[in-house]
C-alpha cells in the first residue's frame, strides 16, 4: 500500500444522510481501499436534526441501530475497519473536536455548493473546513471514479510545494498524471518565483517516479479559478489540490479557492493544511 497502516490515520466523513453526504462516505469508503485507513463516519444530533427525527417518528435509539445495522453491511462489502459515531452539539465545534480526538488524517466533506449541507445541518462547507486544521476533501453529487488526473495549481506562496506529500501519495494510489498549473505572472518577480517553486515540486514528483505534465495558465489577468476548471474539465480531471489556511490574521481560502471548492463541474477539490500534513504517514515518506 502507499500509505503505511500504523493504526492512526483514518478518514472523517460528517453525514446527515442526505444523497450528497452518503456520496461523501462512498468516496471514503473506495479511498479506503488504496490507502489501507479506516473510516469514521460522524452524525451529529443538533436542534435541526431532532427536529427532522420528530417529523420522521424516530428516535434517537432506532437511528443509532440504524446506524450499526450500515456499519456492519459496509464492513462486509468493504472489507475495512469503519465506525459510525453519533455526538450531540454544534456541527462546527463537533467535527473539529472529532478530528482531533481521533487524529484523523483527512476530512471527507459532501456539499453541493456554498451553502453546504442539505436537510439536516444547514451548515456552511467553509465554516467546517476553517474549523480544524485537518485538509479537507470536497465532494460534491459526481460519484467516485478513482484518480487519473491530478490538477496542481502552483502560485506565488511557497506554501504549494507542502500539498506535494498528499499528490504524490494519491497519484502513486491511483496511478495517476500530476498536472502542475502554474499562475501566469507578467511582473519578474514573481514569475521568478512560481518558476522556483515549480521546478522544486518537479523534482519532489520525478523522485517518487510520479507522472506529471505542466502548463502555465493564460496571460488573461482574469479569473484563476476559471482557467484552472477549464482546464480540469478538457483534461478530464477528477481531484483539484489546494492549500488552505488557518492563519487568523489572513482569509481562510482566497476567491479563487472557493470558486474551485464549488465549482460547477463538481470535480472533487482537497484544501491541504501545511501544518497537519507533516502528522500524515505515507508509505513513501
Amino acid at each position: 500500500m502507499v500509505l503505511q497502516d500504523d493504526n492512526k490515520n483514518l478518514i472523517l466523513v460528517p453525514t446527515d444522510f442526505s444523497e450528497i453526504c452518503e456520496n461523501a462516505v462512498h468516496f471514503a469508503l473506495e479511498l479506503s481501499k488504496n490507502f489501507n485507513w479506516s473510516v469514521v463516519v460522524l452524525h451529529v444530533i443538533n436542534k435541526d436534526t431532532k427536529s427532522y427525527l420528530k417529523k420522521e417518528d424516530i428516535t434517537e435509539e432506532q437511528l443509532e441501530l440504524k446506524l450499526k445495522e450500515v456499519e456492519k453491511a459496509q464492513k462486509s462489502e468493504f472489507g475495512i475497519d469503519v465506525t459510525y459515531i453519533i455526538k450531540k452539539g454544534n456541527i462546527f465545534e463537533k467535527i473539529g473536536q472529532t478530528a482531533n480526538e481521533l487524529d484523523a488524517s483527512l476530512i471527507l466533506l459532501g456539499t453541493h455548493g456554498k451553502v453546504g449541507f442539505q436537510r439536516l445541518t444547514g451548515s456552511y462547507a467553509l465554516k467546517v473546513i476553517s474549523s480544524t486544521m485537518v485538509p479537507t476533501l470536497v465532494v460534491q453529487k459526481r460519484n467516485f471514479k478513482g484518480f487519473k488526473n491530478i490538477v496542481f495549481p502552483v502560485t506565488v506562496t511557497t506554501q504549494d510545494r507542502q500539498k506535494v506529500n498528499w499528490a504524490v501519495a494519491i497519484a502513486k494510489a491511483f496511478d495517476a498524471t500530476i498536472h502542475i498549473f502554474p499562475k501566469h505572472e507578467s511582473e519578474k518577480y514573481l514569475k521568478k518565483n512560481i518558476m522556483s517553486v515549480t521546478k522544486q515540486i518537479k523534482t519532489i514528483f520525478d523522485k517518487h517516479d510520479v507522472k506529471h505534465v505542466d502548463k502555465v495558465s493564460e496571460e488573461l489577468g482574469g479569473n484563476f479559478a476559471k482557467q484552472i476548471v477549464d482546464y480540469a474539465v478538457v483534461n478530464d480531471a477528477d481531484l483539484i489540490i489546494i492549500m488552505s489556511t488557518n492563519d487568523q490574521a489572513l482569509p481562510m481560502l482566497d476567491s479563487w479557492d472557493e470558486q474551485l471548492m464549488f465549482n460547477s463541474s463538481q470535480i472533487p477539490v482537497i484544501c491541504v493544511n501545511p501544518v497537519q500534513v507533516k502528522k500524515v504517514r505515507f508509505g513513501w515518506y
